[in-house]
């Protein structure tokens, strides 16, 4: 299948579906059967309806100036390390010239790493779970499903609307609950396998993880302010 075949089938669905709540209902229930597993959101979804500008898409800028926008969700286990996961991408020049665009697809969890559970973390932002009419943005939660700290790394395919396409690994951080200093700023990184700049200054962009295991409702009932660690799942070794 060609590259503009692949963007058609692909990135059309994606830009329609307001919030991405088709794309995560459509997640399998497998998905959420296990304990440590999760949705996650680059720069889409329900972080764009915050009013900040700067919540969407991630944006990633290399040494050489040029950068790389992307937006997407998906779901990872970290009991069975998968990863499904989908998004677009667009490359730009330091001058902010359209150089690529295309779609990525995960193929594969390298590694996770969990912060803990941030149960009024959505609300601190000003959005909140539930069909209430008035008060902060409402957005489709599903049942037991609890915001989380934590670092992704993904190896993904970036498909170009034309030329070659590439493998890299992205980085995906949600700087929330108990986060190490060393990753306090919240957004991707990206690097190109084979050679070439590494995207590695987080310039904006939310993420965020959200636990969907079995008994995540009743964790954030019994969190105090200071989330205890050991409520976090088990982390993927590289």
């Amino acid at each position: 299948m060609s590259s503009r075949r692949v963007f058609t089938s692909l990135a059309i669905p994606w830009l329609a579906l307001p919030g991405l709540a088709i794309f995560l209902a459509a997640i399998p229930a497998t998905a959420q059967s296990s304990g440590g597993d999760y949705l996650f959101l680059v720069g889409s979804g329900f972080l764009c309806d915050s009013g900040d500008s700067s919540a969407c898409p991630g944006l990633v800028r290399s040494d050489q100036r040029d950068s790389y926008e992307m937006s997407g969700a998906g779901s990872l286990s970290t009991q069975g390390k998968t990863v499904t996961g989908a998004g677009t991408f667009t490359h730009k020049s330091a001058a902010g010239n359209a150089l690529e665009t295309g779609v990525w697809i995960a193929s594969e969890l390298v590694s996770f790493d969990s912060y803990g559970l941030a149960p009024g973390a959505l609300i601190e932002q000003g959005l909140a779970p539930g069909p209430q009419r008035f008060g902060p943005k409402r957005l489709p939660m599903l049942p037991g499903a609890v915001p989380a700290g934590g670092r992704a790394v993904f190896r993904i395919r970036l498909l170009p609307l034309s030329g070659a396409s590439k493998t890299a690994l992205l980085q995906v951080n949600c700087a929330l609950a108990n986060v190490p200093s060393e990753h306090r700023v919240e957004g991707i990184r990206l690097t190109l396998e084979g050679g070439g700049p590494e995207f590695d200054e987080e310039l904006s962009g939310r993420t965020l993880f959200l636990l969907t295991r079995s008994g995540a409702g009743a964790a954030v009932k019994a969190a105090a302010p200071e989330v205890d660690p050991n409520l976090a799942p088990a982390e993927v070794q590289e």
